[in-house]
Protein backbone atom coordinates (compact mmCIF):
# COMPACT_ATOMS: atom_id res chain seq x y z
CA UNK A 1 0.00 0.00 0.00
CA UNK A 2 1.09 3.55 -0.79
CA UNK A 3 -0.35 6.62 0.93
CA UNK A 4 -0.10 9.69 -1.26
CA UNK A 5 -0.74 13.26 -0.14
CA UNK A 6 -2.09 16.21 -2.12
CA UNK A 7 -0.41 19.13 -0.35
CA UNK A 8 1.02 20.73 -3.48
CA UNK A 9 0.50 20.46 -7.22
CA UNK A 10 3.30 17.98 -7.74
CA UNK A 11 2.05 15.62 -5.01
CA UNK A 12 -1.51 16.00 -6.23
CA UNK A 13 -0.60 15.09 -9.81
CA UNK A 14 1.39 12.04 -8.67
CA UNK A 15 -1.51 10.89 -6.46
CA UNK A 16 -4.06 11.21 -9.26
CA UNK A 17 -1.84 9.34 -11.73
CA UNK A 18 -1.18 6.53 -9.23
CA UNK A 19 -4.89 6.14 -8.47
CA UNK A 20 -5.79 5.93 -12.17
CA UNK A 21 -3.05 3.34 -12.76
CA UNK A 22 -4.24 1.20 -9.84
CA UNK A 23 -7.90 1.36 -10.89
CA UNK A 24 -6.97 0.43 -14.46
CA UNK A 25 -5.15 -2.64 -13.12
CA UNK A 26 -8.22 -3.79 -11.18
CA UNK A 27 -6.75 -2.76 -7.80
CA UNK A 28 -8.50 -1.05 -4.89
CA UNK A 29 -7.95 2.63 -4.06
CA UNK A 30 -8.87 4.61 -0.94
CA UNK A 31 -10.54 7.74 -2.29
CA UNK A 32 -11.36 10.97 -0.44
CA UNK A 33 -14.85 12.38 -0.82
CA UNK A 34 -16.68 15.13 1.02
CA UNK A 35 -18.63 12.49 2.99
CA UNK A 36 -16.28 9.65 4.00
CA UNK A 37 -13.32 7.91 2.40
CA UNK A 38 -14.44 5.39 -0.21
CA UNK A 39 -13.00 2.04 -1.25
CA UNK A 40 -12.87 2.45 -5.01
CA UNK A 41 -12.67 -0.09 -7.84
CA UNK A 42 -13.53 -0.20 -11.55
CA UNK A 43 -17.33 -0.60 -11.52
CA UNK A 44 -17.24 -2.27 -14.95
CA UNK A 45 -14.88 -5.04 -13.77
CA UNK A 46 -16.64 -7.81 -11.85
CA UNK A 47 -13.44 -9.15 -10.33
CA UNK A 48 -12.41 -5.71 -9.12
CA UNK A 49 -15.85 -5.24 -7.56
CA UNK A 50 -15.59 -8.67 -5.94
CA UNK A 51 -12.35 -7.49 -4.33
CA UNK A 52 -14.33 -4.72 -2.59
CA UNK A 53 -16.64 -7.24 -0.95
CA UNK A 54 -13.69 -9.41 0.06
CA UNK A 55 -11.72 -6.50 1.55
CA UNK A 56 -14.69 -5.20 3.52
CA UNK A 57 -15.79 -8.64 4.71
CA UNK A 58 -19.23 -7.63 3.53
CA UNK A 59 -21.74 -10.35 4.48
CA UNK A 60 -23.87 -10.18 1.31
CA UNK A 61 -23.92 -8.64 -2.14
CA UNK A 62 -25.33 -5.23 -1.26
CA UNK A 63 -25.49 -2.88 -4.24
CA UNK A 64 -22.64 -0.38 -4.43
CA UNK A 65 -22.81 3.30 -5.37
CA UNK A 66 -21.14 4.10 -8.70
CA UNK A 67 -19.23 7.40 -8.69
CA UNK A 68 -18.92 9.44 -11.88
CA UNK A 69 -17.44 12.86 -12.72
CA UNK A 70 -20.59 14.61 -13.95
CA UNK A 71 -24.30 14.36 -14.75
CA UNK A 72 -23.70 13.66 -18.45
CA UNK A 73 -21.74 10.53 -17.53
CA UNK A 74 -24.36 9.47 -14.99
CA UNK A 75 -27.05 9.64 -17.68
CA UNK A 76 -25.13 7.13 -19.78
CA UNK A 77 -25.68 4.57 -17.02
CA UNK A 78 -29.04 5.49 -15.47
CA UNK A 79 -32.44 6.73 -16.63
CA UNK A 80 -33.08 10.22 -15.28
CA UNK A 81 -36.58 11.71 -15.27
CA UNK A 82 -37.26 15.40 -14.59
CA UNK A 83 -37.17 14.88 -10.81
CA UNK A 84 -33.86 13.06 -10.82
CA UNK A 85 -32.30 15.55 -13.20
CA UNK A 86 -33.46 18.49 -11.06
CA UNK A 87 -31.92 16.94 -7.95
CA UNK A 88 -28.67 16.19 -9.76
CA UNK A 89 -28.40 19.74 -11.03
CA UNK A 90 -29.12 21.14 -7.58
CA UNK A 91 -26.82 18.93 -5.48
CA UNK A 92 -24.09 17.52 -7.73
CA UNK A 93 -21.22 17.59 -7.14
CA UNK A 94 -22.18 16.78 -3.57
CA UNK A 95 -23.37 14.27 -0.96
CA UNK A 96 -26.47 12.98 -2.76
CA UNK A 97 -26.85 9.51 -4.29
CA UNK A 98 -29.67 8.95 -6.76
CA UNK A 99 -31.07 5.47 -7.31
CA UNK A 100 -32.56 5.25 -10.80
CA UNK A 101 -33.29 2.58 -13.39
CA UNK A 102 -30.08 1.12 -14.82
CA UNK A 103 -29.75 1.44 -18.57
CA UNK A 104 -29.64 -2.00 -20.24
CA UNK A 105 -26.49 -1.05 -22.15
CA UNK A 106 -24.57 0.20 -19.09
CA UNK A 107 -21.32 -1.76 -18.69
CA UNK A 108 -21.44 -1.44 -14.89
CA UNK A 109 -20.97 -4.94 -13.47
CA UNK A 110 -24.03 -6.87 -12.33
CA UNK A 111 -22.09 -7.54 -9.14
CA UNK A 112 -21.85 -3.78 -8.46
CA UNK A 113 -25.62 -3.41 -8.86
CA UNK A 114 -26.28 -6.72 -7.02
CA UNK A 115 -28.19 -8.07 -10.00
CA UNK A 116 -30.85 -5.35 -9.69
CA UNK A 117 -32.29 -3.32 -12.57
CA UNK A 118 -31.49 -0.11 -10.65
CA UNK A 119 -28.21 1.69 -9.99
CA UNK A 120 -27.06 4.18 -7.35
CA UNK A 121 -25.09 7.07 -8.89
CA UNK A 122 -23.22 10.00 -7.34
CA UNK A 123 -20.93 12.84 -8.40
CA UNK A 124 -18.68 13.54 -5.39
CA UNK A 125 -17.59 17.07 -4.56
CA UNK A 126 -13.96 16.29 -3.74
CA UNK A 127 -11.91 17.83 -6.56
CA UNK A 128 -9.10 15.25 -6.45
CA UNK A 129 -11.45 12.29 -6.71
CA UNK A 130 -13.49 13.97 -9.43
CA UNK A 131 -10.29 14.45 -11.45
CA UNK A 132 -9.44 10.76 -10.91
CA UNK A 133 -12.89 9.82 -12.19
CA UNK A 134 -12.55 12.04 -15.24
CA UNK A 135 -9.13 10.65 -16.18
CA UNK A 136 -10.07 7.04 -15.44
CA UNK A 137 -13.03 7.32 -17.80
CA UNK A 138 -15.20 4.62 -16.20
CA UNK A 139 -17.51 4.59 -13.17
CA UNK A 140 -15.91 3.73 -9.84
CA UNK A 141 -17.80 1.65 -7.29
CA UNK A 142 -16.93 2.98 -3.85
CA UNK A 143 -18.59 2.05 -0.57
CA UNK A 144 -17.04 3.38 2.62
CA UNK A 145 -13.42 2.22 3.05
CA UNK A 146 -13.86 0.22 6.24
CA UNK A 147 -14.52 -3.33 7.34
CA UNK A 148 -18.23 -4.10 7.27
CA UNK A 149 -19.98 -2.99 10.45
CA UNK A 150 -17.22 -0.67 11.64
CA UNK A 151 -17.17 3.12 11.86
CA UNK A 152 -16.84 4.86 8.50
CA UNK A 153 -13.43 6.41 7.77
CA UNK A 154 -13.06 10.18 7.65
CA UNK A 155 -9.23 10.28 7.44
CA UNK A 156 -6.73 8.46 5.25
CA UNK A 157 -5.21 6.92 8.40
CA UNK A 158 -8.56 5.28 9.13
CA UNK A 159 -8.44 3.53 5.76
CA UNK A 160 -4.93 2.23 6.44
CA UNK A 161 -5.97 0.97 9.87
CA UNK A 162 -9.12 -0.71 8.57
CA UNK A 163 -7.95 -2.32 5.34
CA UNK A 164 -4.15 -2.35 5.24
CA UNK A 165 -2.56 -4.18 2.32
CA UNK A 166 -5.92 -4.91 0.67
CA UNK A 167 -5.72 -1.39 -0.77
CA UNK A 168 -3.11 -0.54 -3.41
CA UNK A 169 -3.24 3.25 -3.02
CA UNK A 170 -4.73 5.62 -0.44
CA UNK A 171 -5.13 9.24 -1.53
CA UNK A 172 -4.79 11.47 1.53
CA UNK A 173 -6.66 14.73 0.94
CA UNK A 174 -7.18 15.47 4.61
CA UNK A 175 -10.23 14.91 6.83
CA UNK A 176 -13.57 14.69 5.03
CA UNK A 177 -15.64 17.83 5.49
CA UNK A 178 -19.11 16.23 5.73
CA UNK A 179 -18.19 13.16 7.71
CA UNK A 180 -21.43 11.21 7.16
CA UNK A 181 -22.47 9.24 4.12
CA UNK A 182 -24.47 10.66 1.25
CA UNK A 183 -28.22 11.03 1.33
CA UNK A 184 -29.82 8.37 -0.88
CA UNK A 185 -32.99 9.15 -2.81
CA UNK A 186 -34.67 6.66 -5.14
CA UNK A 187 -36.45 8.25 -8.09
CA UNK A 188 -38.48 5.40 -9.57
CA UNK A 189 -42.02 4.93 -10.87
CA UNK A 190 -42.72 8.66 -10.74
CA UNK A 191 -42.04 8.90 -6.99
CA UNK A 192 -39.10 10.11 -4.91
CA UNK A 193 -38.26 8.12 -1.76
CA UNK A 194 -35.75 8.88 0.96
CA UNK A 195 -33.79 5.65 1.41
CA UNK A 196 -31.08 7.01 3.69
CA UNK A 197 -30.63 10.39 5.36
CA UNK A 198 -27.19 11.90 4.92
CA UNK A 199 -25.24 14.95 3.82
CA UNK A 200 -28.14 16.71 2.05
CA UNK A 201 -31.06 17.53 4.36
CA UNK A 202 -34.55 16.31 3.54
CA UNK A 203 -35.87 19.85 3.50
CA UNK A 204 -33.41 20.95 0.81
CA UNK A 205 -34.41 18.03 -1.40
CA UNK A 206 -38.11 18.67 -0.90
CA UNK A 207 -37.62 22.35 -1.76
CA UNK A 208 -36.20 21.38 -5.17
CA UNK A 209 -38.87 18.74 -5.83
CA UNK A 210 -41.76 20.87 -4.60
CA UNK A 211 -43.18 17.77 -2.90
CA UNK A 212 -42.74 15.68 0.21
CA UNK A 213 -40.36 12.76 0.06
CA UNK A 214 -41.91 9.36 0.65
CA UNK A 215 -40.37 7.70 3.72
CA UNK A 216 -41.64 4.19 3.10
CA UNK A 217 -39.49 2.02 0.85
CA UNK A 218 -41.03 0.50 -2.28
CA UNK A 219 -42.56 -2.99 -2.00
CA UNK A 220 -39.77 -5.37 -1.01
CA UNK A 221 -38.91 -8.97 -0.29
CA UNK A 222 -36.11 -10.11 2.01
CA UNK A 223 -33.51 -10.67 -0.68
CA UNK A 224 -31.37 -7.61 -1.42
CA UNK A 225 -31.31 -3.87 -0.73
CA UNK A 226 -31.89 -1.16 -3.32
CA UNK A 227 -29.24 0.82 -1.50
CA UNK A 228 -27.34 0.52 1.78
CA UNK A 229 -29.88 -0.26 4.49
CA UNK A 230 -32.83 -0.91 2.14
CA UNK A 231 -34.35 -4.10 0.75
CA UNK A 232 -35.62 -4.86 -2.77
CA UNK A 233 -36.21 -7.85 -5.01
CA UNK A 234 -33.09 -9.58 -6.21
CA UNK A 235 -32.60 -11.41 -9.49
CA UNK A 236 -34.50 -14.68 -9.12
CA UNK A 237 -34.18 -17.18 -11.97
CA UNK A 238 -37.30 -18.81 -13.36
CA UNK A 239 -35.57 -22.19 -13.07
CA UNK A 240 -35.55 -24.07 -9.77
CA UNK A 241 -32.16 -23.84 -8.04
CA UNK A 242 -30.81 -26.98 -6.35
CA UNK A 243 -27.86 -26.46 -4.01
CA UNK A 244 -25.00 -28.71 -2.84
CA UNK A 245 -25.37 -30.83 -5.98
CA UNK A 246 -22.87 -33.69 -6.17
CA UNK A 247 -24.71 -35.41 -9.01
CA UNK A 248 -26.50 -34.03 -12.06
CA UNK A 249 -29.67 -35.34 -13.70
CA UNK A 250 -29.82 -35.32 -17.52
CA UNK A 251 -31.12 -32.00 -18.84
CA UNK A 252 -30.27 -29.96 -15.74
CA UNK A 253 -28.11 -26.86 -16.07
CA UNK A 254 -25.04 -26.82 -13.83
CA UNK A 255 -23.09 -24.20 -11.94
CA UNK A 256 -19.75 -25.77 -11.08
CA UNK A 257 -16.90 -24.48 -8.94
CA UNK A 258 -13.31 -25.65 -8.93
CA UNK A 259 -11.62 -28.38 -10.95
CA UNK A 260 -14.04 -31.19 -9.99
CA UNK A 261 -17.50 -31.13 -11.54
CA UNK A 262 -20.50 -33.02 -10.07
CA UNK A 263 -20.98 -36.57 -11.33
CA UNK A 264 -23.04 -36.68 -14.50
CA UNK A 265 -22.19 -33.10 -15.52
CA UNK A 266 -21.32 -34.41 -18.99
CA UNK A 267 -25.06 -35.04 -19.51
CA UNK A 268 -26.09 -31.54 -18.39
CA UNK A 269 -27.91 -29.19 -20.74
CA UNK A 270 -25.24 -26.54 -20.13
CA UNK A 271 -22.44 -25.99 -17.62
CA UNK A 272 -21.19 -22.65 -16.26
CA UNK A 273 -17.97 -22.88 -14.24
CA UNK A 274 -17.79 -19.98 -11.78
CA UNK A 275 -14.04 -20.52 -11.37
CA UNK A 276 -12.12 -23.55 -12.70
CA UNK A 277 -9.36 -22.91 -10.15
CA UNK A 278 -11.66 -22.41 -7.15
CA UNK A 279 -11.02 -18.65 -6.90
CA UNK A 280 -13.86 -17.15 -4.83
CA UNK A 281 -13.29 -13.62 -6.18
CA UNK A 282 -13.63 -14.91 -9.74
CA UNK A 283 -16.71 -16.90 -8.70
CA UNK A 284 -18.34 -13.84 -7.16
CA UNK A 285 -17.70 -11.79 -10.29
CA UNK A 286 -19.38 -14.48 -12.42
CA UNK A 287 -22.31 -15.40 -10.18
CA UNK A 288 -25.09 -13.18 -11.51
CA UNK A 289 -24.08 -13.81 -15.12
CA UNK A 290 -24.16 -17.55 -14.46
CA UNK A 291 -27.69 -17.42 -13.09
CA UNK A 292 -28.88 -15.25 -15.97
CA UNK A 293 -27.23 -17.30 -18.72
CA UNK A 294 -28.40 -20.65 -17.37
CA UNK A 295 -31.92 -19.34 -16.86
CA UNK A 296 -31.94 -18.22 -20.50
CA UNK A 297 -30.94 -21.74 -21.58
CA UNK A 298 -34.44 -22.98 -20.89
CA UNK A 299 -33.40 -25.56 -18.29
CA UNK A 300 -36.01 -26.03 -15.58
CA UNK A 301 -33.47 -26.79 -12.85
CA UNK A 302 -30.04 -25.30 -12.10
CA UNK A 303 -27.87 -27.65 -10.05
CA UNK A 304 -25.19 -25.84 -8.06
CA UNK A 305 -22.04 -27.61 -6.94
CA UNK A 306 -20.89 -27.12 -3.33
CA UNK A 307 -19.14 -23.80 -2.67
CA UNK A 308 -17.25 -23.15 0.60
CA UNK A 309 -19.09 -20.61 2.77
CA UNK A 310 -15.92 -18.85 3.91
CA UNK A 311 -14.58 -15.41 3.07
CA UNK A 312 -16.29 -14.17 -0.05
CA UNK A 313 -17.89 -17.60 -0.38
CA UNK A 314 -20.26 -16.67 2.45
CA UNK A 315 -21.80 -13.99 0.24
CA UNK A 316 -21.96 -16.32 -2.78
CA UNK A 317 -23.73 -19.01 -0.75
CA UNK A 318 -26.07 -16.40 0.76
CA UNK A 319 -27.22 -15.28 -2.67
CA UNK A 320 -27.60 -18.85 -3.94
CA UNK A 321 -29.66 -19.81 -0.89
CA UNK A 322 -31.97 -16.90 -1.56
CA UNK A 323 -32.25 -17.91 -5.22
CA UNK A 324 -33.15 -21.44 -4.10
CA UNK A 325 -35.69 -20.38 -1.48
CA UNK A 326 -39.35 -21.45 -1.98
CA UNK A 327 -41.38 -18.89 -3.92
CA UNK A 328 -45.04 -17.98 -3.60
Amino acid sequence: MAVRGTRDEREREAAIAAAVTALSAGRLVGLPTETVYGLGADADDGRAVAAIYAAKGRPSFNPLIAHVPDLATAERHGVFDDRARALARAFWPGPLTLVVAKRPDSPISDLASAGLDTIGLRVPANAVTREILARFGRPVAAPSANRSGRVSPTRAADVVEELGAAVAEVIDDGPTPVGVESTIVAVLDGRARLLRPGGVPREAIEAILGETLVDEPPPVDDAAPLAPGMLASHYAPRARVRLEATTVAPGEAVISFGPDRPAGAEHAAVVFDLSPTGDLAEAAANLFRALRDLDASGATTIAVAPIPAEGLGEAIVDRLRRAAAPRP
